[in-house]
Parts: structure tokens; C-alpha cells; sequence
């Protein structure tokens, strides 16, 4: 399994617009931070999380040219502004692209992308072809099992994702106790880290190393980063197996 980190950055992305700092204004292009989604190679199975608003690019500069599925965490607008880009793959593909999600947060795309399940008599460049599935528990793609692991991102529900030994937990600040069981064996995580200081809604630093620990994971990559973190300065900071994530990253991951 191959998962490609499109996107490490938080809801501005990095740099922030009209922002002279340190790290937005760095030469280093792993501070350059589009919004947060990954990319899940696992062969037969071609698996998007979240539609950034940054999709186009981000499919282009990964050479993605199928997508099987699309799983989404929540629907906050740096996670689902991009699902029209969809059109394309559903275009090239000619059939509907399944997208998982709990039911407020397909409820949510209904609402906001009515156009789609709506479609007015002029479509212009056409529409994205998909098919909504609420998720509960855990599914398949391909034969792959998917385990949605319930979160929390401040007092709002949202969903990480589970496939084998691997999680991608973003957008939290709070495992409930009841999905602790559901990451059991898990060596290999993505994990939201915003910055240094605490937040209300996402984890610091600090608490996403004290889950790491507690998951007793060996590799953890930090995403949804701000700008108050510079990359090489970061990760120099960090304990051995633990870095910050950074735009086209490329992990290989043992199913």
C-alpha cells in the first residue's frame, strides 16, 4: 500500500495569504503546505480522502489519474470545496464514483453541491458522476477492509480512517474512548498536529506525541500544520519515528 500525502497543511494552507512570516515566506518547499487529503495506492483499489479545494493541483502534481473511491472525513469547506474536480475522474472512467461518509456529512455535499444531485437543464462542463454511501461501520473496496474510526475536531463528529496497520486521523483534538479498540495494532499514522500552542478544536504538538505513544505506533507523520512550524526545525525537534508530514510525500505501508 502507497499513501501520498497531497495535502499537510491546515485550512489557509501554507503560505497564508498576505502573511510575511518566517516559515510563509521560506525557500524550503516542504513549508509549502496545500490543504489536507491523502492519496491510498493499494493496487487495485485507487482511494481519495476528501476533495480540498486544492484537488486540481494536487491531482496533477501526483500524476493521479484514477480514483476508485473517495472517503470523506467531514465536511468543512477545505476538506469538500474540490468535489467538482471529481467530474474528471468519473469523465475518464465513465462510471459513478462511490464516496463514503457519515450521514451529516453526505447530507452536508447534498446540500452544498445541490447542482450535482440537482442538475440544472445547462450543465456547462458537466457534473461529477457519484454515488453517496453513508458508512457506520466498517467496508470494503476491492476486498480491502476500511475501518472508519470516529473522532473528535472540537464538539464535531468527523471520521478518521483505518486500512490494516495503517490510520489517518485528521482534524482532531479528542479519540473517544470507544475507538481507541478500533486502532489496536495500528504502526503507521498520519495524526492532525496544528502548531505548538493548544488549540480548541485540533491537537498540538505535545498531545499528538502523547497519542502516538499511547498507540505505540514505530512511524507518525503530522498533518494539518500552520505556519507556525517550520519543517526542518520541526522535525529536527522530534523524537526518532515521528515527522512532519509534507506535500508529496510518499509512504509505503506493509497491508
Amino acid at each position: 500500500m502507497k499513501v501520498t500525502v497531497l495535502g499537510s497543511g491546515t485550512s489557509h494552507g501554507v503560505p497564508f495569504i498576505a502573511c510575511g512570516c518566517a516559515v510563509c515566506t521560506s525557500t524550503d518547499p516542504h513549508d509549502k503546505r496545500l490543504r489536507p487529503s491523502i492519496f491510498i495506492d493499494l493496487g487495485d483499489q485507487k482511494i481519495l480522502v476528501d476533495t480540498t479545494p486544492d484537488l486540481r493541483q494536487q491531482a496533477i502534481a501526483n500524476h493521479i489519474t484514477r480514483v476508485d473511491a473517495v472517503l470523506f472525513t467531514h465536511a468543512h469547506a477545505d476538506h469538500i470545496t474540490g468535489f467538482d474536480d471529481v467530474r474528471r475522474f468519473s469523465q475518464l472512467q465513465q462510471t459513478a464514483i462511490p464516496c463514503y461518509g457519515s450521514q451529516d456529512t453526505l447530507a452536508d455535499l447534498t446540500r452544498m453541491f445541490d447542482y450535482v444531485f440537482k442538475p440544472p437543464k445547462q450543465q456547462g462542463g458537466g457534473l461529477p458522476q457519484v454515488r453517496l454511501v453513508p458508512v457506520d461501520g466498517p467496508f470494503t473496496l476491492g476486498g480491502t477492509t476500511v475501518v472508519p474510526v470516529p473522532v473528535m475536531h472540537g464538539i464535531l463528529p468527523v471520521l478518521g480512517f483505518r486500512i490494516g496497520t495503517f490510520a489517518y486521523l485528521t482534524d482532531c483534538n479528542r479519540i473517544p474512548d470507544t475507538s481507541w479498540p478500533l486502532l489496536d495494532g495500528v504502526t503507521t499514522v498520519i495524526l492532525d498536529a496544528l502548531r505548538r500552542r493548544p488549540h480548541s478544536t485540533h491537537f498540538n504538538i505535545d498531545q499528538a506525541l502523547g497519542v502516538v505513544a499511547r498507540l505505540g505506533a514505530t512511524r507518525a507523520y503530522f498533518t494539518h500544520i500552520t505556519h507556525d512550524l517550520d519543517h526542518a526545525g520541526t522535525c529536527a525537534s522530534l523524537p526518532q519515528g515521528v515527522e512532519l508530514a509534507y506535500d508529496g510525500q510518499v509512504i509505503e505501508v506493509d497491508r
